[in-house]
């Protein structure tokens, strides 16, 4: 993880989002290098989900900047945000139920390799097909990429979603709360498998699960009213009192 930390990949200017008059986001000034896995955390209605929303194109901000790879994409639309590399998985899962596990990633996968190829080019089937499965094999679902998505236990619909952004062979994998809804056997999966991912990927979680948190997390922000109320390595924040009385509870 720590290989890649000296270049920045991802860094936000005085980034807002208000809603009305409610500022979800306010004015927040964020860097996030590469080959590290960041966790924001924070109570609910925070900005943590706004927040991400704002980086991954999802949202337009009312101010501010987003700089990816050193690029200004604040004005991307999210499908181009995609093609730069920036993959974003929902807090609720968005596969395609009528469609086979493998359909599911392999349109991923077809949106990876259409990144700047001719129009004209067809795509390369036999490619496709291992793209596809070198992302399912890594979630650990390979062996039933032939069933209905709709036939998965939810937790393993969630790993399809992983999968999906894995073939989109992202620099930034966005994950918001992977672990709602999954059984601790399944967490503890989880937590392997962004381990292994960010050997390769940047990672940034949005995450309740603070022993998911504490484990995986190489820095962790954390946010509150739309801002940032602290930011550090996890033993840092788990003693900082602003965050026991904003978060943790004391």
């Amino acid at each position: 993880m720590a290989a890649m930390a000296s270049l920045t990949l991802l860094v936000t200017e005085g980034l807002s989002r208000d809603f009305g008059g409610l500022h979800a986001v306010d004015s927040v000034d964020f860097t996030l290098p590469a080959g590290e896995v960041r966790a924001i955390i924070g109570p609910n209605g925070a900005g943590k989900s706004t927040f991400v929303s704002l980086i991954s194109g999802r949202l337009r901000p009312t101010r501010g900047r987003v700089l990816f790879a050193g690029e200004d994409v604040t004005r991307l639309p999210a499908w181009r945000r995609v093609g730069l590399g920036i993959a974003y998985t929902f807090q609720i899962t968005s596969v395609f139920g009528n469609l086979s596990v493998f359909d599911n990633v392999a349109l991923a996968a077809q949106n990876s390799m259409q990144r700047g190829a001719p129009l004209w080019r067809p795509l390369d089937p036999t490619e496709l097909a291992r793209r596809a499965i070198a992302a399912l094999d890594q979630v650990g679902l390979a062996a039933r990429s032939g069933i209905l998505a709709s036939e998965l236990p939810y937790g393993h619909q969630r790993l399809v979603e992983i999968a999906m952004g894995l073939a989109l062979r992202p620099r930034l994998l966005i994950l918001d709360e992977p672990t709602q809804g999954l059984a601790d056997a399944e967490i503890v999966d989880f937590c392997a498998l962004v381990r292994a991912i960010s050997a390769e990927t940047t990672v940034l979680l949005i995450e309740h699960n603070m022993d998911v948190v504490m484990q995986l997390a190489d820095t962790i922000t954390v946010m509150a009213e739309g801002r940032i109320l602290a930011e550090g390595p996890p033993a840092a924040i788990r003693a900082d009192p602003a965050v026991q009385s904003a978060y943790l509870g004391g």
